[in-house]
């Protein structure tokens, strides 16, 4: 199926807001591919999970939490979908870092080689904290992200867009009919708050 464009997300939100039932698979369809790339992208920042799960285990248990979550959030635009599913997935790799790296898990008990960054543009930035099996790491690593959910909610919404979806400041301004310069601002607000884990 073709890839929805934003403007048609943007339709299917309002009639699911309108109280079509069925339009809620329609949006998780035609999202289906967005979803897929953000699920891969994100998995790459918690490459010891890939060990053990791959993109689409990720997806699908992730797709069963927003539309969980699609009952309790209402919603305005496929901006605030898209951050919507970034915080489930989000969610479902810090539960398999504890499933697979807690003192129980599988992980902690298997040496592996972390796969090299390829050169399809993989960002290593987060290669020395994902890479460990220190559980102490591991922790501070899940306490990050769980640092990112209680952000308030305009920086949250930048640091999603920034951070995990991987758009410029340019576009998460379009995104978020706002500023470039109020992008920025909120970005280094955000950074500020998380200024222990992001050292």
């Amino acid at each position: 199926m073709r890839e929805a464009t934003t403007t048609e997300l943007n339709d299917l939100i309002r009639r699911m807001n309108a109280g079509d039932p069925a339009v809620r698979d329609q949006l998780m369809e035609r999202a289906y591919t967005r979803l897929q790339r953000l699920a891969r992208k994100m998995l790459r920042d918690f490459n010891r999970v890939g060990r053990w799960a791959d993109a689409d285990d990720v997806l699908q248990e992730s797709m069963v939490r927003l539309l969980r979550a699609l009952s309790d959030v209402p919603l305005t635009s496929a901006a605030e979908f898209f951050r919507l599913a970034a915080t489930q997935i989000r969610r479902e790799l810090l539960d398999l870092i504890k499933h697979f790296y807690g003192p129980e898990g599988m992980g902690a008990k298997h040496a592996s080689d972390v796969p090299a960054v390829g050169s399809d543009g993989a960002n290593p930035r987060h290669e020395k904290i994902t890479s460990t099996l220190d559980p102490a790491k591991l922790a501070a690593w899940s306490e990050f992200h769980e640092k990112v959910d209680g952000l308030p909610d305009v920086e949250r919404r930048v640091f999603d867009l920034l951070w995990y979806q991987g758009f410029s400041q340019a576009e998460a301004a379009l995104v978020l009919n706002v500023s470039e310069s109020t992008v920025k601002r909120r970005w280094v607000e955000a950074k500020a708050q998380l200024g222990e884990y992001m050292r």
